[in-house]
């Protein structure tokens, strides 16, 4: 039987690795005066098997509609897994399966980041209008909340900076806060919108960047947090310049013991 080639096996076999979203209990609601009886299951679930088969649905859809699937053929669905359940050659092989989920959602990947990069574009062509927001010639744009009067980083220092991260939708996705203080890193190991806006500042500066998404990180995006094609935003506080450490000393061996003369 090939059964991992259809739909619903590789959706299993990604449920039991942890690879499907946890299906959210909903949140609970302040009590009140009046007590409300207790959620039952909707009627249509009247045995283990239909709340199996219903919980497996949303895990399923809930994981592919992240990907960008808008909708599926529920009949070819239904097909798929009465054929694997009732012990039928599916119609797709193994890698047929595994390849044409990857196409379709390399496919729906690219039309959602391209959604995601014009809207970037558009807020990116606004923005630079407002007054005290400068732009250089790659777009990269910034705007100077305090200037400080301390030395100005290059490609190779290592510096210490508060951040905050935001989307355009205005979602915090990181924060140097969320990580227990002040982030220390090389400027040349960072996203490029980084590297080129952490140089345009004094130590003791506060800058606002505006950073598209072919200077952070392009279609790819970056975890759960940033799709694909994202613009950000980050909040930045230049807080110095880490001096290099100092190389470690050089320990020569010492030199052999003579044998004492017999």
């Amino acid at each position: 039987m090939h059964k991992s080639s259809s739909l619903l096996s590789l959706a299993l076999l990604a449920i039991g690795t942890g690879a499907f979203a946890q299906v959210k209990k909903p949140a609970t609601k302040p009590t009140t005066a009046a007590k409300k009886p207790a959620a039952t299951a909707p009627a249509a679930l009247k045995t283990g098997t239909d709340s199996l088969s219903y919980a497996i649905g949303i895990n399923v859809a809930t994981y592919f509609k992240k990907q960008g699937v808008d909708k599926l053929n529920y009949a070819m669905l239904d097909k798929a897994c009465a054929d694997i359940f009732g012990d039928k050659a599916p119609v797709l092989t193994d890698e047929q399966a595994v390849m044409t989920i990857q196409q379709r959602l390399q496919e729906f990947m690219a039309q959602k980041s391209d959604a995601i990069k014009e809207e970037g574009k558009k807020f990116l062509a606004e923005n630079k209008k407002r007054p005290g927001v400068m732009e250089l010639q790659d777009g990269l744009q910034y705007e100077v909340i305090r200037r400080g009067t301390g030395p100005v980083p290059t490609d190779t220092s290592i510096v210490k900076v508060n951040y905050t991260g935001y989307l355009l939708s205005g979602k915090k996705f990181d924060a140097s806060a969320d990580h227990g203080g002040p982030a220390t890193f090389p400027l040349n190991r960072v996203i490029k919108g980084w590297t080129e806006g952490v140089k345009l500042m004094p130590v003791g500066s506060s800058y606002k960047f505006y950073i598209p998404s072919d200077l952070a990180y392009g279609d790819r995006g970056a975890g759960n947090d940033i799709p694909g094609g994202s613009t950000l935003i980050f909040e930045v506080d230049l807080l110095e310049i880490v001096p290099p450490a100092p190389p470690a000393p050089v320990i020569k061996p010492m030199p052999d013991t003579p044998q004492a003369k017999q």
